[in-house]
């Protein structure tokens, strides 16, 4: 898999994981993650980010979403799943808290979401009989 993130940037892919994904919230941010509605060889996930008007102007934003972004190019090659779409939502202190604190959010999120999905999939399959 290459270094490079690739990014949601349609609403419907949006819309797909905020409806049939998996959610944790954090005091720095939000994270969705759901299984991917477009079929790529290898695997691979996908990564979309949210700052919505609630944040602060337009400059507040863009840096929010930087600073998510240079999260996500740390954690996501570590913790993320292959097949999955992934929804990074700023929140209103994420302006000003500290990279060390939303490094750990989104890197204790990314598991939670890896654990739930862990646990779905083992949910799903069938025993051995």
């Amino acid at each position: 898999m290459s270094n490079k993130l690739i990014l949601i940037k349609k609403r419907p892919d949006f819309l797909h994981v905020t409806r049939n994904g998996f959610k944790a919230v954090k005091s720095g941010l939000i994270l969705q993650a759901a299984e991917t509605r477009r079929y790529f060889n290898p695997p691979v996930y996908r990564i979309g980010y949210t700052a919505s008007k609630k944040i602060g102007n337009a400059v507040c934003r863009n840096r929010v979403k930087r600073r998510l972004r240079a999260l996500c190019a740390a954690l996501l090659p570590l913790e993320a799943v292959a097949g999955y779409d992934y929804v990074v939502i700023a929140r209103y202190t994420t302006i000003d808290m500290a990279y060390k604190k939303l490094y750990k959010d989104l890197k204790y999120a990314l598991r939670e979401i890896k654990r739930e999905i862990n646990d779905s999939s083992a949910n799903t399959a069938k025993p051995d009989e």
